[in-house]
């Protein structure tokens, strides 16, 4: 050897390990240290790293009973995280893509409708410093809103200024600009 070094194991690359393959169960693992994932979800990640689908539903179905992997918390957070920005109709058809169980789904919008009005009204005091002035201005407004997912009601109650959102929870109980 000249220099008298010798060469590097191959299990070396740059003074670290060389990785090696991790289990279906380790990268499961992996994923839902990072956040929440739906079955649906988390089976199609999977995927490309077992060349059985039992396999994956076997694990899948591992997790669940050991309570790693759970349908009404993906949808927790995705209405916690996504509530804040986006109206009921479009969380709820977020939540629709991950095919959720009924139930879970039933529960999530009833959890985003009751809080649809004082969201709508947040996001769009944070986007605009006055009520509209002209018609373009409204149909600017009511545009951004139903972008993000919000009724028509509810853009309706945000921008015709009936109705004081700090008395309101929920689009139900203001029906109308004309009963409040």
């Amino acid at each position: 050897m000249a220099g008298g070094l010798a060469p590097p194991a191959r299990n070396w690359v740059m003074g670290f390990a060389a990785k090696r393959p991790r289990s279906l169960r380790a990268r499961a693992f992996a994923l839902l240290a990072r956040r929440e994932f739906s079955r649906a979800e988390l089976r199609r990640r999977l995927a490309p790293f077992s060349e059985n689908p039992a396999e994956v539903e076997q694990l899948l179905d591992e997790f669940v009973a050991a309570g790693h992997l759970s349908e009404q918390r993906f949808a927790d957070s995705t209405v916690r995280r996504r509530g804040e920005r986006y109206g009921a109709a479009r969380v709820v058809r977020e939540l629709q893509s991950h095919h959720l169980p009924a139930d879970v789904l039933a529960n999530a919008c009833g959890q985003l409708r009751q809080t649809e009005l004082r969201r709508a009204h947040a996001l769009w005091s944070k986007r605009f410093a006055a009520r509209p002035a002209s018609l373009a201005e409204r149909a600017r407004q009511s545009r951004f809103l139903a972008a993000r997912g919000f009724s028509g009601d509810t853009i309706r109650l945000v921008l015709g200024g009936h109705v004081e959102i700090d008395e309101v929870t929920d689009v139900a109980s203001a029906e109308s600009p004309d009963e409040v």
